[in-house]
């Protein structure tokens, strides 16, 4: 729990340095989403990760992760081919999510893609089903919330789209979304 506390401490001294800067492009607050804080949150994010990459190996991290990959990827409601292909090569050369076979990985963030693709609202309230599975790990619960915001920051900008899954996600997981900046 000891390296939880630490992780959490920069993440919230990362938070509040971002919050002293005022607002980002755009008029944005820089704590809400713009460019290079948000690039460093996700990267502070994606380290605190790979600290953590011996204590997820669980199924129910990878079933929970993958869900989040593709709730993130289709959270303007479209998924198109190319976006797919990006997420899928962003899981399987992601060094934590290399703790499962990437045959796995794919399979099941396919068969999420799909879901949504087909019925959005109904699909998503079966992938939030699927992430909730991880509410009872806490290390695991915000490794989840941390996949998704590496996914979704991975173009250098996250979507209002794809904070409010991430707010979503954070609730049925029983985390606050404030935590994470948003």
């Amino acid at each position: 729990m000891a390296m939880w506390d630490r992780i959490k401490d920069q993440a919230k001294g990362l938070q509040q340095a971002q919050g002293a800067r005022g607002t980002g492009g755009q008029g944005r607050p820089a704590s809400r989403g713009s460019g290079a804080s948000r690039a460093q949150l996700v990267s502070t994010l994606k380290t605190q990760l790979t600290s953590l990459k011996t204590e997820l190996k669980s199924g129910a991290y990878r079933d929970a992760s993958m869900a989040m990959c593709a709730l993130v990827a289709a959270a303007d409601g479209n998924v198109d081919p190319t976006e797919r292909q990006h997420v899928e090569s962003l899981i399987v050369n992601n060094d934590v999510l290399q703790n499962f076979p990437s045959e796995q990985l794919r399979q099941r963030f396919n068969k999420h893609v799909d879901r949504l693709a087909f019925d959005f609202p109904q699909g998503k309230a079966e992938v939030l089903q699927e992430i909730a599975k991880a509410a009872k790990k806490p290390t695991e619960a915000r490794a989840v919330i941390q996949t998704g915001f590496v996914i979704a920051g991975a173009d250098g900008y996250i979507a209002p789209a794809e904070e409010q899954v991430l707010r979503e996600a954070c609730s049925v997981l029983g985390l606050s979304a404030q935590e994470f900046g948003l």
